[in-house]
């Protein structure tokens, strides 16, 4: 029975109490779930010991593919990771007041997305202790050195950048909802909780700083936000020998399809914490709702950019360019591929998203956010294959890939893996910000300093402090 003061607002005891439970307390499903998704994983480790063991041969890579599925999903996943800023950032900065309870979900899952990308190329460089070498090279007695040009050289430090500052994000964040689990916890949890918490006492000057510093840093991660797909994307715009790859609009593509599958992401996390902790009263139909309409505005950006790459094949007129384009929309299996891919991508969920009944609902959300980032995933798989199945002048080579069964299971592996670590996460911190939800809910009336919103009640204490 939900808590509720004069104001029909939820109180605050309430709102610590239901958002800790996933903390505090362990719910029935959690171990269950959690031992399944650890057996998984186990088995995902044994195969990439296989793979070190046994080299690339276990996969379906070969001439002139070298770029596969492995490839396919760390830019899927480093597309994932584009939530955090999208919906941290750009709408704190906004004062999107909505945002509330699904910033926390949003910045957990940039910092577990970008880990998970960070695996993709040391396993799919089969050698994984020699990418050391080509990163940050240690011997210069053969005279080989990296092109530090090459955005393969800059993706490393971007996405390691990214992962630092949205950690940083995160950490500043988490601040208050930290010295509440210190004050409600003991023994080793408490010491635990009070070193993290650095001091935190909710005093006015602490609060300024919290908010501003979320502020300054949700600015200062805007530009690394768009940064991070763009090198990525220039992976492949760069590499002009690849018929489809050199093209001038896959910085923005990238950049807008990463976020279009990020918030997605995001839909389908919140709909498995309302269902899993029954948050009902925190996440409501209302955020599904302003989450779809941003979706359908992005999305229609995105398909955008989709049909202006087919236009710029056809308008320069580069015979093998077209003849790639036919064979990815009419040749069999790819015009398969490309017919699921708009179908998933676009077709069936924003036309969905246009009516309210649907937007409010949870499980018809939930699906259609599932569907995105199957066409999310088919994008990059298009962008990336095709090409390169084409890439060498001799027809005799132009044979398809097929994925092994090795290389769908590291897929599945990090959805699990992503999943593992996001319910490990949620044993030792709230999923859903406290006291976000608690000034979104108490403390209506504010003042503003610049564009942060500090609450009225810490404004007096702070009168009172100089009085």
């Amino acid at each position: 029975m939900q808590q509720r003061d004069n104001e029909n607002r939820l109180s605050q005891e309430y709102t610590n109490r239901v958002l800790l439970n996933g903390t505090l307390q362990t719910p029935r499903w959690w171990y269950p779930v959690f031992s399944v998704l650890l057996f998984f994983v186990v088995i995902g480790f044994v195969l990439f010991a296989i793979q070190i063991k046994y080299g690339l041969g276990v996969t379906g890579l070969n001439r002139p593919v070298y770029w596969g599925l492995y490839i396919t999903t760390f830019v899927f996943w480093v597309g994932i990771s584009h939530a955090g800023i999208m919906i941290s950032a750009i709408l704190r900065i906004t004062q999107a007041e909505w945002r509330r309870p699904v910033t926390r979900a949003a910045e957990i899952l940039t910092i577990f997305s970008l880990a998970t990308a960070l695996v993709f190329p040391l396993i799919h460089a089969g050698r994984t202790w020699r990418i050391v070498y080509w990163l940050i090279p240690y011997d210069a007695a053969r005279g080989i050195w990296p092109n530090i040009r090459s955005p393969l050289f800059m993706d490393p430090i971007a996405i390691s950048t990214y992962l630092t500052g949205s950690t940083l994000f995160l950490f500043v964040a988490l601040l208050p909802d930290l010295a509440v689990l210190r004050d409600r916890t003991t023994g080793f949890r408490k010491g635990f909780y009070t070193i993290l918490a650095m001091g935190w006492r909710g005093n006015p000057r602490q609060w300024k700083m919290q908010v501003v510093g979320g502020i300054l840093l949700s600015a200062l991660m805007l530009p690394i936000f768009v940064s991070v797909h763009s090198i990525v994307s220039w992976d492949f715009a760069v590499t002009t020998a690849v018929e489809g790859w050199h093209s001038t609009i896959f910085a923005p593509y990238f950049v807008i399809g990463a976020v279009h599958s990020g918030v997605s992401a995001v839909v389908t996390m919140m709909a498995l914490m309302r269902w899993g902790w029954g948050w009902n009263d925190f996440i409501r139909p209302e955020h599904f709702d302003a989450l779809a309409r941003l979706l359908t505005v992005v999305a229609t950006a995105w398909l955008g950019f989709t049909f202006l790459e087919l236009l710029f094949a056809l308008y320069g007129l580069d015979a093998p360019e077209i003849a790639l384009r036919e064979m990815q929309i009419f040749q069999y299996p790819w015009n398969i591929l490309f017919l699921l891919f708009l179908l998933t991508g676009y077709i069936l969920p924003v036309p969905m998203w246009l009516f309210k009944r649907v937007r409010t609902n949870i499980g018809l959300m939930f699906w259609s956010s599932i569907l995105v980032n199957i066409g999310m995933w088919l994008e990059r798989f298009l962008i990336i294959v095709p090409g390169l199945a084409r890439k060498s002048p001799f027809v005799f080579t132009w044979e398809a890939y097929s994925p092994s069964w090795f290389e769908w299971y590291v897929l599945f592996w990090s959805f699990c893996w992503v999943t593992m670590l996001m319910l490990l996460f949620s044993r030792v911190f709230p999923l859903v910000p406290l006291f976000e939800q608690k000034e979104s809910e108490v403390f209506s009336d504010s003042i503003k300093i610049g564009r942060a919103t500090v609450p009225t009640i810490f404004r007096e204490e702070e009168e009172e402090e100089e009085d």
